[in-house]
């Protein structure tokens, strides 16, 4: 039988690029944006009043299912329809990395977020957030992500 040191190579390469490239498991993880202590600072730009162009500027306590705390939730939304959205931008800041995320933030029901980037264990990370304000000054945000 004759021997094919090529084939072989090129099989090992093909098995080991598969591999590489093979997206990784679904992962979801439930945080609580605590915003009962630490209130959203709101700029009035503009008009007075709630009206295009006003700012939220946040850093809030992040907790998990338990109501311990993880971390940090910072960032900011403009408003962008008054009585209705905010364009936002925050980062999720937990012990092993960050997870930032960009989208339409409604004042009610659920907001669907794009994740947008992360550090540390959460670099390469993509996905959606959903984030539901709970009417008490918290919102649970639920991460539906994978990491390449």
């Amino acid at each position: 039988m004759r021997n094919f040191p090529a084939l072989k190579v090129l099989l090992l390469a093909c098995a080991l690029s598969t591999a590489a490239c093979a997206p990784e498991q679904a992962q979801t993880l439930v945080t609580i944006a605590d915003a009962r202590i630490d209130k959203a600072r709101f700029i009035d730009n503009g008009e007075s009043g709630d009206s295009p162009g006003d700012i939220l500027v946040f850093d809030q306590p992040l907790l998990d299912r338990q109501q311990h705390k993880i971390g940090n939730n910072s960032g900011s939304c403009i408003r962008t329809r008054t009585g209705h959205s905010f364009q936002c931008q925050w980062t999720l800041s937990l012990a092993d990395g960050t997870i930032q995320v960009a989208g339409h933030e409604f004042d009610q029901g659920t907001s669907q977020l794009s994740i947008i980037g992360g550090t540390g264990v959460y670099a390469g990370i993509t996905g959606e957030m959903s984030s539901v304000n709970n009417n008490d000054g918290t919102f649970t945000q639920t991460l539906r992500y994978r990491i390449r």
